[in-house]
Parts: structure tokens; C-alpha cells; sequence
């Protein structure tokens, strides 16, 4: 999967088959901005932004402690960060193997496709 500025995103095949998808292009001006400002490594709005996702909804294929990241959606006219999130999986940040989208704060996601 090719993502902004040429980098190569990994996708897993398990995550892949497992939710429905979304183009990138479909999410909301909000969240392609976030998912670039993932790629590029920030820097980013919010504190909680890069930080751990627990996956305790186990909507998201199981995987390692550590392996999410979880990143604020700014939503306009919100006064706190809002319900909207992308969640993207990997050992390095920059390079997620996946992203998620979710405009529900977890209670469901769709795979980002580009």
C-alpha cells in the first residue's frame, strides 16, 4: 500500500479481512490530516496522541501490548478531542502495518485504505 511522500504501509492480511474498509480519501478532511501527521511522526495536537491503545474492545486483531497507537480527530465545534480517532498498528509509528478509523471512540472501526 502506497501512503503519502512514497513510504510503503504494510497491511496485514488479517486485518484486512476482518473489518470493512474505508478510502482514505472517504474519511473526513480531519482525519487524512491525521494520518499525516502519522507518517510524518507529528507533531500532533493532542497529548494522548501517540500514545498506547489497549484494544480492550478487541474489535482491532490481536496483537502484542504496545503494537496500537491511537490519534485524535480533530471534530469542528467540539470542545474536547471529540469521539473520532485513527488507531494504526505497527512496530514503528511512521510505518504503520494498518490504521483504523473509528468516529464512534471505539465502538466500531474501518480500515483505512489508500
Amino acid at each position: 500500500m502506497l501512503v503519502a511522500g512514497g513510504a510503503q504501509a504494510r497491511q496485514s492480511p488479517e486485518a484486512a479481512t476482518a473489518l470493512p474498509t474505508v478510502a482514505l480519501s472517504a474519511l473526513p478532511v480531519q482525519a487524512q490530516q491525521t494520518y499525516r501527521l502519522v507518517l510524518s511522526g507529528g507533531p500532533f495536537p493532542y497529548s494522548k496522541d501517540g500514545t498506547v491503545f489497549f484494544n480492550r474492545e478487541r474489535l482491532l486483531p490481536s496483537k502484542a501490548r504496545g503494537y496500537y497507537r491511537e490519534y485524535t480527530v480533530r471534530t469542528p465545534g467540539a470542545s474536547n478531542r471529540g469521539a473520532r480517532r485513527i488507531v494504526c498498528g505497527g512496530l514503528q509509528p511512521t510505518q504503520p502495518d494498518a490504521c483504523f478509523y473509528t468516529a464512534d471512540h471505539y465502538a466500531s472501526f474501518r480500515l483505512i485504505a489508500r
